[in-house]
């Protein structure tokens, strides 16, 4: 049956970051990333505004007038739009397995270069194209190891996967007569997909809030260090994340919110918190102290203050402030310690 334009538009707007309109027009690996990215990061999904009328063409396209449009000989153009898609997919599901996953064996070896060649290879086979994915992988699995244990390992990985996903583009073989899937099985498909990409970043979040906001500050300080010879880097990146604060004070006329924000500064920008710097203060710590030097002045004052080597009536309450500084300020140097 053909496709309508007027439907494609309707999905389109009622549930357009959800894939629904790919769904109705037989684009399932579209529809699998516009789900899993919410459209695109929201900006595919308002390019699609313009591209939805040339998605229903390619649906309605008889199977041999596609072979002959799409020779399967030829290599498509090189897509500018599709490789920084790749790039950035590839990033974003190396982070998600970076905040759920790694505390897998093997983490960085075999499952961070796995779940970014998967990212890579989605993208590439958008619409009438595919990629090599055994290319792909291999790619990424070399590459993998070069950056072993970085924060930022994602981006060199999903770099060298883009590339090679390109070089091995193709056309997609025309499915033979006869063989197009019914609805149900192939939302079965996606939903499957769906949860597998979405557990455990969905764990790791309600399950280790902690750990997930430390992961996201020690990319946010490695991405700074990247820029040490541009002190107002630091300036300008504070400034856009303090944005939607400032629109909710043009909103309201006040600043209800501003210490939620500052809080959340503090984390994102490794800046200590309250309770942090009274801990260093327990400690007899100075901000710059490394997990050595708590670790050791802990110990120190540990024997100094324990109440069976201390007479004095304040050396338990002493030991106790002493052990919850320590406590803080372990969980922000090892937040695994703490799953």
């Amino acid at each position: 049956m053909a496709k309508s334009v007027m439907v494609a538009y309707v999905l389109w707007a009622m549930g357009g970051p959800l894939g629904l309109h790919h769904v109705y027009l037989g684009r399932d690996s579209h529809a699998l990333l516009w789900m899993l990215t919410l459209g695109g990061f929201g900006f595919g999904w308002v390019r699609e505004f313009i591209r939805i009328p040339a998605y229903v063409g390619e649906a309605n396209q008889e199977a041999e007038k596609d072979r002959k449009i799409r020779p399967t000989m030829v290599l498509p153009p090189v897509s500018p739009v599709r490789f920084v898609g790749q790039v950035f997919v590839g990033i974003y599901f190396g982070t998600v397995a970076l905040i759920g996953l790694n505390s897998l064996s093997f983490f960085y070896l075999i499952v961070l270069p796995l779940c970014v060649g998967a990212g890579v290879h989605l993208v590439s086979c958008i619409g009438q194209q595919t990629s090599d994915l055994r290319k792909t992988l291999t790619t990424c699995l070399i590459t993998s190891p070069i950056f072993y244990g970085s924060s930022l390992s994602p981006l060199p990985i999903s770099l060298a996967a883009s590339v090679t996903a390109a070089s091995y583009r193709r056309h997609r073989p025309p499915p033979p007569p006869g063989s197009s899937q019914k609805l149900g099985p192939r939302i079965y498909r996606l939903g499957l997909a769906w949860l597998a990409f979405s557990a455990p970043l969905g764990y790791c979040i309600f399950h280790n809030t902690t750990a997930t906001l430390y992961y996201l500050s020690d990319c946010v300080a490695a991405l700074l260090d990247m820029f040490w010879f541009l002190p107002w880097l630091r300036n300008v990146f504070e400034y856009i994340l303090l944005m939607p604060y400032r629109l909710l004070c043009v909103i309201t006329g006040g600043g209800y919110y501003e210490d939620a924000w500052r809080r959340m500064l503090e984390i994102l920008l490794k800046d200590y918190t309250e309770k942090e710097k009274e801990a260093l203060r327990v400690l007899s710590l100075e901000i710059e102290a490394s997990l050595e030097d708590i670790t050791h002045s802990y110990r120190e004052l540990a024997k100094t203050w324990h109440p069976d080597h201390n007479p004095s009536k304040d050396a338990e309450a002493m030991f106790v402030k002493i052990n919850e500084a320590y406590e803080i300020l372990l969980r922000r140097h090892k937040p695994q310690k703490f799953k």
